[in-house]
């Protein structure tokens, strides 16, 4: 191929001279990279290894502005990956969520999700807690909620919540219950995951037959909610009785609805903190 008037090589001396003065313009091309590129990002590439060729500052400039452009491509994309991440599924509610901002318990609030909502998820999980996303009119938020509490099936309401008769991971609250009160029990505690104390057997009131249950919660809401699914399974798990809040409610008079009671003097014996429920 016939070479043109650029590629014609020079005169030895000055070939010498053009390798000293490229050679501080290829040491600056490498020192200003490293600078560029230090931090958090990709390692850069070593181009001190070019000075040895003699290459010109030309080609050390294109060599460096190739490194940072994927560089900086590859640094925009983990943002955008953080800011913007992409919805993988969609879950529904069983309660009640808080919209955290951040995987932690103790974490700011942002909002809540109701029961029976349908949720998009990114994937991301970080111990008890997965990502989400949520819209406010037309607004886009990432929030965290509780895991355990999405089921991919869309429940009908929290008050029909499916029957369930498998051990619970506290058995020992099953000490002295009667079969009825076990399956009551266990019913309850698949339902409402969430509630982590339990009152059984004791030598007082209904306690003492073995037939009552109290299922501890002072949120109104989801006592709310235990109530109701209560009522909705009442034929089919025998009940006797329910009271929470002051307030009886019995399937023999199941149509004059709750019924007020007379304070017993404190929280605790008035209902306010849990919800009482007994078996025939």
């Amino acid at each position: 191929m016939t070479r043109g008037r650029h590629s014609l090589a020079p005169p030895a001396s000055k070939n010498r001279r053009l390798a000293f003065l490229a050679a501080p313009l290829v040491t600056s091309a490498v020192v200003g990279v490293g600078i560029a590129l230090s931090g958090n990002g990709p390692t850069p590439v070593d181009l001190s290894r070019y000075a040895a060729d003699n290459i010109g500052s030309a080609g050390a400039a294109a060599a460096a502005d190739r490194t940072v452009g994927v560089s900086r491509d590859t640094e925009r994309q983990e943002v955008a990956t953080l800011i913007d991440p992409k919805v993988t599924d969609r879950l529904w509610t069983t309660v009640d969520l808080d919209l955290r901002a951040t995987p932690d318990q103790d974490a700011h609030v942002l909002g809540e999700m109701k029961a029976v909502s349908q949720v998009r998820i990114t994937g991301q999980r970080t111990g008890d807690y997965a990502q989400v996303i949520v819209r406010d009119q037309g607004a886009r938020t990432v929030a965290w909620v509780t895991a355990a509490y999405l089921v991919a099936k869309k429940p009908t309401d929290p008050a029909h919540l499916p029957l369930s008769d498998a051990p619970c991971p506290d058995t020992s609250v099953e000490y002295r219950l009667t079969s009825g009160a076990v399956r009551l029990y266990r019913a309850v505690c698949h339902a409402f995951p969430q509630v982590t104390q339990y009152g059984g057997w004791d030598n007082h009131g209904e306690h003492s037959s073995g037939k009552a249950l109290d299922i501890m919660t002072s949120d109104v809401a989801l006592g709310n909610s235990i109530a109701e699914f209560l009522q909705s399974h009442a034929s089919e798990l025998g009940l006797f009785d329910i009271i929470w809040r002051q307030h009886i409610w019995t399937p023999v008079r199941s149509s004059e609805g709750w019924r007020s009671m007379p304070s017993r003097g404190s929280e605790t014996a008035n209902h306010y903190d849990h919800v009482h429920v007994s078996v025939n």
